[in-house]
């Protein structure tokens, strides 16, 4: 199943004081860029959850984002009584001294001050760790679903421009007979300008004829693309992480139908070969962000 690297999963987990809020976002990247936001309690897990993360998401722009809601009596910060009192005792004093009145809106300044407010070190407990695993696996879950779900989409759209490209090829073949019939007969309207029919040597002629065409013949192009595009099809069906190989197909893809348009020396198969780029740009932007 083709997957997107774009996806987001939000889960949710509640256990004793504590919930846990567990966020993963994910764009399009070459490699695995992982960001982890966690509070200072998860800190000494990070390694152990950019593992879990690398082995099921694989690679993309990953964001991470923990967070800790306490719903209990207990907080995990503490007021310095002592020193929220003497900041009072000081600035009622300075305010004697300028001959005006503190307010009890000076609190609010008073809990600003340095060391007012200080988060006691915490201990990590099995069940911290345990709430912790469980909410990540749920929202890795979900961002996996979501990336499946983006991955469907983009594959209908993959197949469609690529059976485009099949069916323009095929397009290719009339005027291409055409083209082959017009080359001969413009070439020998030219020489019968120049030189008088009769003097024509018309073995040398078919012999210099034939050299000529060989070069605009697109016959091994049209195989090569048609195998590519049956290629990209098949991979598309794969199990594994396909992006980065689908891109290669598609860089081959390009190449042969570069060459087609250079070779066609014709109109109506450069107007095809526009269109077949233009799907085939649809393709390269698509298979960036598979994963």
């Amino acid at each position: 199943m083709l997957k997107s690297m774009t996806g987001f999963g939000k889960a949710t987990k509640s256990s004793n004081n504590k919930t846990v809020i567990v966020e993963i976002r994910s764009l399009n990247s070459k490699l695995l860029d992982l960001s982890i936001k966690s509070p200072v309690l998860f800190r000494e897990k990070e390694s152990e959850i950019k593992n879990i993360i690398s082995k099921k998401l694989i690679r993309g722009k990953v964001d991470l984002q923990i967070t800790i809601e306490y719903t209990g009596e207990e907080a995990p910060t503490e007021i310095n009584k002592n020193l929220v009192k003497n900041y009072y005792k000081q600035l009622s004093e300075i305010a004697k001294d300028l001959n005006i009145s503190i307010s009890e809106s000076s609190l609010q300044a008073i809990i600003r001050m340095p060391d007012v407010i200080s988060t006691p070190n915490l201990e990590l407990k099995k069940e911290d760790v345990d709430l912790l695993y469980s909410c990540l696996d749920e929202a890795l879950m979900k961002i996996d679903e979501f990336r499946a779900q983006e991955g469907s989409i983009t594959e209908k759209d993959l197949k469609t421009n690529i059976l485009n490209i099949e069916q323009l090829l095929k397009e290719v073949e009339e005027p291409e007979k055409l083209r082959v019939e017009k080359v001969k007969n413009r070439i020998r309207t030219n020489i019968e300008e120049l030189i008088d029919k009769s003097k024509i040597d018309e073995n040398r002629f078919e012999q210099e004829l034939i050299f000529y065409i060989e070069k605009f013949d697109v016959s091994e192009e049209k195989v090569r693309l048609a195998n590519h595009c049956k290629y990209f099809l098949e991979t598309l069906q794969s199990k594994d992480a396909q992006g980065k190989k689908l891109g290669f197909i598609s860089q081959e893809i390009g190449r042969e139908i570069n060459t087609l348009g250079s070779k066609a020396n014709d109109a109506v198969i450069q107007k095809i070969v526009i269109q077949m780029k233009d799907n085939l740009e649809k393709i390269k932007e698509q298979t960036l962000n598979i994963l």
